[in-house]
């Protein structure tokens, strides 16, 4: 069975660039860079889609685990969905754009007035045990981790690229599944504790995985 035309999306280029010494990684797929944040990262994924028509897209990278007993720092997971913090109202007291009324798009995902949106995501793999939760600015302290995770219950990881591929995806009605390798817990800025290079390993056995599966299960 043929494997469909998929696209691999990285966020910055030392993630690339440690993924890329992993034999055959960018050489079954492209791989462009979607960039830094949720900004940079909604629009390079919008033109890569467009530059390269892709049937599916992976985003690989690294994220902050807000659960570190079930998802533990040096392992990496797919996830159902996705939500956004930081779009929306307030800093201390942050209120999501859903909740007021304001969703991204109209028809970006389930949410609305009532609590914020998720897009479902391609998990072609057994999924985290909740969504991914991604953020303007990573969590700061551990206590900021967890009002975070308060606001949006369920959610097990945090990063900054994930929402926004997965919007440029939705709109380009192409699925998207992403893997993260857990770097850090969330809230820890000591980063001679982070385990970057053991994520990304962790994070390409997954990715490698699912781009040579010739069918992927998706959401309902």
């Amino acid at each position: 069975m043929t494997v469909p035309h998929t696209l691999v999306l990285v966020p910055t280029e030392i993630e690339r660039r440690h993924l890329a010494r992993q034999r055959g990684f960018g050489v079954d797929a492209p791989c462009e860079l979607c960039g830094f944040g949720p900004v940079a990262a909604a629009a390079r994924a919008r033109d890569a889609i467009a530059a390269h028509g892709p049937e599916r897209v992976v985003l690989v990278g690294i994220a902050g685990t807000f659960d570190p007993g079930g998802l533990p720092v040096g392992t990496a997971a797919v996830f159902p969905s996705v939500l956004m913090h930081g779009v929306g109202v307030g800093v201390a007291s942050f209120v999501p754009g859903p909740a007021l009324g304001f969703r991204h798009w109209p028809r970006s995902g389930g949410g609305g007035a009532d609590g914020p949106e998720a897009l479902a995501l391609a998990r072609p793999v057994p999924p985290a045990a909740g969504p991914l939760l991604t953020v303007c600015a990573a969590s700061a302290t551990e206590a900021e981790a967890r009002e975070r995770r308060a606001l949006f219950p369920g959610a097990v990881a945090e990063d900054m690229e994930g929402f926004a591929v997965a919007l440029a995806c939705r709109l380009a009605e192409v699925p998207v599944a992403i893997v993260r390798g857990i770097s850090n817990a969330a809230g820890d800025r000591r980063f001679d504790r982070w385990q970057i290079p053991e994520a990304l390993d962790a994070a390409h056995l997954v990715a490698d995985d699912l781009l040579h599966r010739p069918t992927w299960r998706h959401p309902a």
